[in-house]
């Protein structure tokens, strides 16, 4: 399962882009860290909220994908995100998980927390739906 997810990511432009890496890989969860550039801020010098949804929608997805057969993949229906405080810190984490697999509909969620060093602060909340394809 871990070497299907990492394997996955290692193929999406976007997370390279952004500087993303997969932290770790449990069924139902997935941990997404990506650093706040300068490429990657919003005029307030924080993390953009594009950051944000972009490793949690990410996250949420591969978390989904822990929980599906070989030979399905996973693509986001809809997503809603929630922005609680602005992404000041090093780093964003996002913790995707799974809240109810589906054969159909896999219901998940994302938090979003600014880390620097061993500060942190929750800063989004996604909550959002994938649906299972065919590899």
């Amino acid at each position: 399962m871990d070497d299907r997810i990492r394997s996955s990511f290692a193929k999406q432009s976007m997370m390279q882009t952004l500087g993303a890496e997969i932290e770790s890989v449990a069924p139902g969860e997935v941990v997404i860290t990506a650093p706040i550039l300068p490429g990657s801020r919003q005029q307030h010098d924080v993390a953009h909220a594009a950051l944000s949804f972009a490793i949690g929608d990410t996250a949420a997805g591969y978390a989904a994908l822990t929980m599906m057969p070989e030979d399905c993949e996973v693509m986001t229906a809809e997503m809603k995100i929630n922005l609680l405080a602005p992404g000041a810190g090093k780093v964003l984490r996002a913790t995707g998980k799974v809240i109810k697999p589906g054969r159909r509909l896999v219901i998940v969620t994302a938090e979003v927390h600014a880390v620097t060093g061993e500060k942190e602060k929750l800063v989004a909340l996604l909550q959002g739906t994938m649906v299972p394809v065919s590899a």
